[in-house]
Order: C-alpha cells, then structure tokens, then sequence
C-alpha cells in the first residue's frame, strides 16, 4: 500500500478514535451486517415481483411507493416521538420488527401463497419501521460518540454501508440464482436479528429525555421550521428532494430497464451492482480528507456535481455491452452521493443542538424523502407510457440539474464544521411565504 493511501486511513481512522469504542464498535457491526442483508432484499424483492408473480412495470414501481410512503405520513410524527423516548430501545424494535416481516415471505412462498399485495404490506411495514430507526438512528449517533467524532463516525457507518452495496448485490444475485427470490431475502430477516443484538449489548447509559411540555403539533412545526428556517439546511433539503424525486423516478424501473431492455440476468445486474458500489467505498475513504483539504462548502458542491451526470450513461447503454456504461454511471454517481451524505449529516448534526435532534432530522426527512414515492409514481407511469429509457433520461437531467441548490449562500462558503449553535430562526420569518406557528 503507498504512503498516500496509508496517509488518507490514518486521517480516516486516527490512532485509537472510535477502534477503541466498545459500543459505537457494537453499533457499527449491527448496521453492517444489517445494510448487507439490506441490498439482497434491494434486488431480490423486485426480482421477486417481476420473475415469480409477472408483475407489470407500474406494479414494480409500487414497490417504492410502499416503502417510501411511510416518510410521507409518519417521518415528523417519528421526529417528536425519538425526542420523547430513549433511543436505543427503538432501533433494536425497529430491526426486529423488520425481521418478522420480511421473513413472511419466504414462509407464504414455501406454501404457495405469496401474492402481489403481501409485498406491497411487507414494503409498507419495513418502510413505516425504517422510519422510526433512521431518525433515531442518527439522533442517537451524536449522543454515542460525541460531536468532536462525528466525521469519523460518519465515515465509518458509510464506509461499512459502501462495502455492503459492494458485496450484498452479487450475493443477492447469487443467492436469487440459487435459492429464488423469496428464499434470498431469509438473510436479511436474519440480518436484522443479528443488528438487534449488537444494539442491545450496547452499555452505554442513556438519559432519560425530558418530559414534553408542549403539544405534539407545536413540537411538529418546531421542527420543521427549525429545518427550513435556516438558510443552510435549506439549501440541504431542497437539493436532496430534487435529488430524491429523481432517484424515486430512476430506481423504479431501473432493474425493469435492466431485465427486459437489456436482458440482464439477476446474477449479472447484482454484479453491475456490486462493481458500481467500488464509487461509494472510494467516497467513503475520501469524504473526511476532501473536507478538510476544500472545506465544507466545496466539498458539498462537488459531490453535487459528480453525482448528477453520470447517470445519463445508464439510458445511453447500448444493448450490445451495456455493462460498462451502467458500471460507470452508477460508479461515479455513488461516489458523489456518499462524500455529499457524510458532509451534509455531519454538517445538520454538528449545528442541531442535542434535544431537538429527533425532529431536526424527521423534519429533514419528511421534506427529503417524500418526493420520492412521487418520483417512483412517475416513473412507473412514464415507464409504462413514453418509455423506460426516455425514463430514465428525465431521471438523470433533474439529478443533474439539483446541483444549484449547492451554489447558495452560505452553505457553499462553510470551511469547517460550526461550532454547535441554536438553529432558532426567528418565530414569525415567514419560509417560502408561509409563516409556521
């Protein structure tokens, strides 16, 4: 290994840091082992709808719609809720309830009775459970590691995320290819078990949250103008919902695309999967050097704009070898998704203050992910009426497009993380011409 590289681990991994953390290193195994398990379902839950009940391209995209409606409905009612309770308790309820219902599946098709609309339950129940677990997820991070760690940790989670999106689509294949669709997705039923018990081995104390004293519609739009009303995370949020409606749209018919444009085997698009996801390892090593070296700000706007364009080289494939072009494409574009994802999170957690961190971030991904059923509905109408690359070639030049959100004052003019500080906008500042109180 050169010295560079072992100079950009060293400030990855400083001597000691977060290695020496018995519970964060807890923490850290059950969302690796459970993201791995997270990216077999990724394919083989469709693969599951498209080649066991011959599903329709509009039904496919349904699939995203059921899992990501829940951040729609339950995203800022999951916000008040994380601040009112200990947060550990949710995550490890989280993971096993999504144990339980993913593992439906394979037991329905074991007696013939799998049906269209249990994976639309499924999709909806593991969404409305995601929900609660990602928002406490990140509000109990900061708690666990400290604010001074939060890049390292950051980096870590991500790091472990992008080698799972590594290895977890070619085992999903090859575990689809073995075993059938339904069969493949046991493992990641057995991922969230694993994921349970990490958490719940953690030892670290928790504080009880103080008692609320306001109404649960008071502490909803505390959130959400705690979010809009500062100028930097809204230029986060709005890019990110661009970004996400154009992702919804893309990633619904993408493996459709794959299947029957291209007539991609299961096994060779887990592969195409598995060699893209070298982008989000890479982004993940360097997203901690690139901030310090450019500064927050910059680093923001250049992962913006390398994740955008590349995905026009997946439309563009030609049928005669499309695998390089669809590597390539979703290559770079993971690359710049993870370095903006581990600069942004570190940037909300590090200005958020503790207390409000549960709204904060359902607030967030209330206004985020929320686009993307929408865009998932799109795409299967568009899909199934002008075409699946025409599709996916909108998908790509609003992704691309998103970037201007980065180009605002202040956010792109951050050099380090601030110091933590009351995100208090003023009560009556009207947010996009609406006063919320």
């Amino acid at each position: 290994m050169s010295r560079r590289s072992l100079k950009s681990l060293e400030s990855l991994w400083p001597s000691g840091g977060l290695w020496r953390d018995r519970n964060f290193l807890k923490l850290w195994g059950g969302q690796s082992v459970s993201e791995f398990g997270s990216q077999i379902t990724l394919l083989a839950l469709p693969i599951a709808a498209i080649k066991i009940l011959h599903a329709s391209a509009f039904a496919v995209a349904a699939l995203t719609i059921f899992e990501q409606l829940p951040f729609l409905i339950f995203a800022l009612p999951a916000g008040v809720w994380v601040d009112r309770l200990r947060r550990r308790p949710l995550l490890i309820l989280g993971d096993a309830g999504r144990a339980v219902a993913l593992a439906s599946i394979p037991i329905t098709y074991a007696f013939g009775t799998l049906h269209m609309w249990q994976l639309f339950v499924v999709a909806f129940v593991t969404g409305v459970l995601t929900v609660f677990f990602d928002v406490a997820y990140q509000s109990y991070v900061p708690s666990l590691v400290g604010r001074d760690r939060l890049i390292e940790a950051n980096s870590k989670l991500e790091l472990s995320r992008s080698a799972a999106q590594l290895g977890g689509p070619a085992a999903g294949g090859g575990l689809v290819v073995a075993l059938t669709a339904p069969y493949a997705i046991l493992a990641d039923a057995v991922s969230y078990v694993v994921s349970a018990l990490l958490l719940g081995a953690i030892r670290r104390e928790e504080h009880e949250p103080e008692p609320a004293t306001t109404r649960v519609r008071s502490e909803l739009l505390s959130g959400l103008r705690l979010v809009l009303g500062d100028p930097r995370t809204r230029s986060l949020v709005f890019y990110v919902a661009t970004s996400t409606f154009s992702n919804g749209l893309f990633w619904a018919i993408f493996l459709l695309f794959a299947r029957r444009e291209l007539h991609l085997s299961a096994g060779l698009i887990g592969l195409v999967l598995a060699l893209s996801n070298i982008g989000s390892l890479l982004g993940a090593t360097i997203a901690g050097p690139l901030g310090r070296r450019l500064g927050i700000g910059r680093t923001l706007v250049a992962a913006g704009l390398v994740s955008g364009p590349p995905l026009f080289l997946v439309p563009l494939a030609p049928h005669a070898f499309p695998v390089p072009f669809l590597t390539a494409g979703l290559l770079v574009f993971g690359l710049g998704v993870i370095v903006y994802n581990i600069t942004a999170i570190s940037l909300i957690q590090s200005i958020t203050p503790p207390h409000l961190l549960g709204r904060a971030n359902a607030s967030r991904r209330f206004l985020v992910w929320g686009p993307l059923p929408l865009g998932a509905l799109a795409g299967g109408v568009f899909g199934s009426s002008i075409g699946l690359r025409e599709t996916l070639l909108a998908a790509a030049a609003i992704d691309a497009a998103a970037v201007v959100w980065l180009l605002r004052e202040p956010l792109r003019t951050i050099g380090e993380l601030p110091q933590p500080e009351p995100l208090t906008p003023p009560p009556v500042e009207p947010v996009l011409g609406v006063t919320l109180e």
